[in-house]
């Protein structure tokens, strides 16, 4: 089956500076791939030249099985954009806007509206359908955003930090609206600084570290590459006393315990690693972390 997404050797500088140095990138049809970097990666520019806002030096990718430099009006007409910010008129209601978009796109009168009126239900909307967008709250902002992108469905849907801004409980009905949609078979293509957002949403996860895609495999993969569980004991004060990595077996598990000096408020805990984890090991050592601050667990 022809990829839905793929990129070789992509390079592209901005002035002085070489964002991007040889980026390679391969999505399946129907998956939700999430590229994860710190601030400043490439990761905008990526979606940017996939989308065909933007050109690469060098290098060559096709979007839908289009090549997004020699077909750009093919590679259009089979995607859509959601940015970092809502694209909605906010004196308009959301039905308005929806039909509004249908009837730019083509629709006549009355299929606009019965899309409108579709995808309102469909995006958890219908509720608040005749109100004006400037009293939505962030999160159902971003649900019409994604709405409008569906108004001429997509076989690729980009998503460049879709829930930047969102609250935790908007955040989470947003991820199951995502999902749903990789699930009605639309290919998604995420960039998140958000590290649960990755480690929840996508079925693959790249890495965009220097200009390139370091690593790419499922959280699940990542997280095994960066190694096994670990066994942390604190005091009663929460002060770690020691840590050992374990293969999870019970025998193994005592064995660490028998080489600690425990009292009765000791307490045992085992971790596991986490996108975080993947993300130094594969990019920044922890004494400097340069970049990783602007990677975020989300509670």
């Amino acid at each position: 089956m022809r990829p839905a997404i793929e990129a070789s050797g992509l390079k592209k500088r901005h002035g002085p500076q070489e964002v991007l140095r040889g980026l390679d990138l391969r999505v399946g049809q129907g998956e939700i791939f999430a590229l994860l970097g710190a601030n400043g990666a490439g990761k905008t520019t990526t979606i940017s030249i996939l989308t065909t806002l933007a050109h690469p030096d060098s290098g060559r990718a096709s979007v839908a099985g289009r090549d997004v430099v020699r077909e750009p009006v093919e590679v259009r007409r089979r995607i859509a954009l959601t940015g970092q910010n809502a694209a909605v008129d906010d004196a308009l209601t959301a039905a308005e806007n929806l039909v509004m978009l249908g009837r730019l796109s083509g629709l006549d009168r009355a299929s606009a509206r019965a899309r409108a009126v579709g995808l309102l239900d469909r995006f958890a909307l219908e509720g608040a359908a005749s109100r004006p967008v400037r009293t939505y709250s962030g999160g159902m902002r971003r649900r019409l955003d994604l709405a409008l992108s569906f108004v001429v469905p997509p076989q690729v849907l980009f998503l460049d930090e879709p829930t930047t801004g969102v609250d935790p409980r908007n955040r989470r009905e947003l991820w199951e609206v995502i999902r749903s949609l990789a699930d009605a078979g639309t290919t998604v293509f995420l960039t998140t600084q958000y590290l649960e957002e990755a480690d929840r949403l996508a079925d693959r996860i790249g890495i965009l570290h220097d200009g390139r895609i370091v690593e790419t495999g499922t959280p699940a993969e990542l997280k095994a590459r960066v190694g096994s569980e670990t066994v942390v004991i604190r005091d009663a004060a929460g002060t770690r006393l020691h840590e050992a990595p374990t293969d999870g077996t019970l025998a193994h598990l005592r064995a660490v315990l028998d080489r600690v000096d425990l009292d009765g408020s000791s307490s045992v805990t085992l971790r596991r690693p986490t996108l975080d984890d993947v993300f130094l090991t594969l990019t920044e050592s922890r004494a400097g972390r340069p970049g990783s601050s602007q990677l975020q667990e989300v509670s």
